[in-house]
């Protein structure tokens, strides 16, 4: 590779990393064949994967592993902790060559509950489904050992290894052990304690194992209380360190679950042109594979359509032969014994929206990208939208937008501000003194200004915008349009920027009569928009500002004749103020200024 291709390798990593989002996940680093050789998990992967590619960086095995580095993807979760588990699975499966502490095939551990007759609960590695049901895995060692031995001590529960069968207690096979002399077991083995007792702890256990911890954790609060009145402060300790523990159990993963088994998990978003799909799959209860591919519309293909699609090549493409399929809605698909599911709950319900997470930061990241190689794009993709929503008949190429500023009516200014191809053009800026409107009277003072300035650009032929917005309501509409329509007879579309409470761009209004347009406040569009607003805002107060600190700084001295800008600081410097000025003689002003103008002064003031 020569030193430019290189660079350009780096540049382009770099873009990469510079549309990461700023959320938790793991990301994967492939070489130039596309194979996997480093998994790292991270709080913000954007400012984790950008160390990397700092000039700084003088770690040698880093500088190694980014010479190697040709492509970089991501998977998006939802905590740090998730980002752990998917990181560790992730190590397991493609074995990266330059992760080597996690190559031990060690996992992280689980809760199990037996389904014997008198079922134990412990800490295990191995999975075996046949004999036990899981809770896990836990990424934090002590949250699991803090959770058995809050078991230990709420429940009573048996921690003997022998199995025990309803036949051999009846029949009195098993004998007591030191533990029921500890006190930390209370016999069911020999009927000291009975089946349903020992059964309802078991139950009360699994039942903090899946998250139904509020009761629990409601009846621990009042007793924390109760002894903390009491002055038992040691005890209330106690009981507020098993209340963490409970709550800290909370940030058990949602990713990665026992329950879930082998299975594949779609979901899809799209635009005008391109399907974006998504595709997890689960084997054994964790994410082994996450790809999201783009598909290329060709007619007007439905979404069920490009997802059944995608579905069939991308379980082809990786050879997965799982028996069910978790979509966001129902679709037909041409497979045998494959059962499709369109969870609303639970832990399939939570990978479901883990792959749509991920999908839409893919089409979001996308956009960001494709916008920053062609900004011309951009533009045009803002202008149709803007089109779109408005039901404009043309682009709007140019648009334009008024606001109004002064103080109780007094140093009244008006500005005008344009953006051409959805970007500020400074040069068509115009900023405009209210002449005709005397008080506080927007709507007057508004009407004076759109009607100077477009009877102005009708008399020069200057081309009309293709929008206006007014910086207000529908009161402000209506007096633009009063001006637009009824005075010069003119069909431009006419906008609204509405504020909230806090002063900040809340809907866009448009219409006869304005009704409100439907904009996420999360998107380019509206982004825009609350930039032309504030764009405004700030050009009107910026003049508004100027004038009235000129006005301010005028004195008495500026309306006598004859005394001009440097006879007034001859005058200031030896007298420092108009009332010392005042009170001077006239053989004192004619040291200064001369017979002529003290005379003058005298006479005005």
């Amino acid at each position: 590779m020569t030193k430019e291709e290189n660079q350009q390798r780096i540049e382009r990593l770099k873009a990469i990393v510079l549309n990461m989002p700023e959320k938790p996940g793991s990301y994967q680093y492939h070489d130039e064949h596309g194979t996997i050789i480093y998994v790292g998990k991270a709080k913000n992967l954007k400012a984790r994967c950008s160390t990397y590619f700092h000039t700084e960086v003088d770690r040698y095995k880093t500088k190694v592993l980014v010479s190697k580095i040709h492509n970089i993807t991501y998977t998006v979760v939802k905590s740090e902790a998730e980002a752990l588990l998917l990181e560790n699975q992730l190590i397991k499966q493609f074995q990266p060559r330059y992760n080597v502490l996690l190559k031990d095939g060690k996992s992280y551990p689980s809760i199990a509950v037996t389904k014997e007759y008198l079922p134990r609960i412990f800490k295990t590695r191995h999975i075996d489904r046949k004999g036990a049901m899981y809770f896990g895995p836990y990424s934090h060692i002590p949250t699991i050992n803090g959770l058995l031995e809050l078991f230990k001590n709420l429940y009573p529960i048996r921690r003997c290894h022998q199995p025990m069968s309803k036949d051999g207690v009846e029949s009195g096979k098993y004998k007591l052990c030191l533990e029921y002399h500890m006190k930390n077991c209370l016999g069911p083995c020999v009927g000291y304690q009975s089946h349903e007792e020992y059964m309802s702890y078991i139950q009360a256990a699994v039942r903090i194992l899946k998250g139904d911890t509020a009761a629990l954790r409601r009846e621990m609060m009042a007793e924390m209380q109760h002894l903390a009145k009491e002055m038992k402060f040691e005890e209330a300790q106690v009981i507020k360190r098993r209340y963490e523990l409970i709550s800290a159990h909370q940030e058990k993963s949602q990713i990665i679950t026992s329950t879930s088994h082998n299975i594949d998990v779609f979901n899809i978003e799209n635009d005008e042109n391109i399907a974006y799909i998504n595709y997890l799959h689960v084997v054994e209860g964790a994410i082994n594979q996450a790809f999201t591919f783009e598909y290329k519309k060709k007619l007007d293909e439905t979404r069920e359509e490009l997802l059944v699609r995608g579905i069939m090549d991308m379980r082809d493409r990786w050879g997965s032969e799982a028996k069910e399929i978790v979509l966001p809605f129902p679709v037909e698909l041409p497979l045998n014994n494959v059962e499709i599911s369109v969870p609303i709950r639970g832990d399939k319900r939570q990978l479901l929206a883990l792959s749509e997470l991920n999908v839409k930061q893919y089409k979001v990241d996308r956009l960001k990208q494709q916008d920053k190689l062609n900004p011309e794009q951009k533009a045009v993709r803002l202008m149709k939208e803007i089109q779109e929503h408005l039901k404009l008949p043309t682009l709007p190429y140019q648009i334009e937008c008024f606001d109004n500023s002064n103080i109780s009516g007094t140093d009244a200014v008006a500005g005008c501000v344009v953006f051409k191809k959805c970007k500020p053009s400074k040069a068509d800026y115009r900023k405009y003194i209210i002449k005709t409107v005397v008080g506080p009277d927007d709507y007057a003072s508004m009407q004076e200004v759109v009607r100077r300035r477009y009877s102005r650009m009708i008399e020069e032929a200057t081309p009309l915008p293709d929008l206006i917005i007014t910086d207000g309501g529908i009161g402000q509409m209506n007096v633009v349009r009063a001006v637009i329509e009824d005075e010069l007879g003119l069909q431009i579309p006419i906008a609204g920027l509405a504020k909230d409470d806090r002063h900040r761009t809340h809907e866009l209004l448009y219409g006869n009569p304005p009704m409100t347009v439907a904009l996420k406040q999360d998107s380019a569009l509206f982004r825009l928009l609350t930039q032309i607003q504030d764009e405004v805002h700030r050009y009107a107060i910026t003049f508004h500002r100027d004038k009235r600190s000129k006005s301010q700084l005028k004195s008495e001295l500026d309306t006598i004749p004859g005394i001009g800008p440097k006879s007034k600081q001859a005058l200031l410097k030896v007298f420092k103020s108009v009332k010392r000025i005042r009170e001077a003689n006239e053989e004192e002003l004619a040291k200064v200024v001369g017979d002529a103008k003290a005379k003058a002064i005298k006479g005005s003031l």
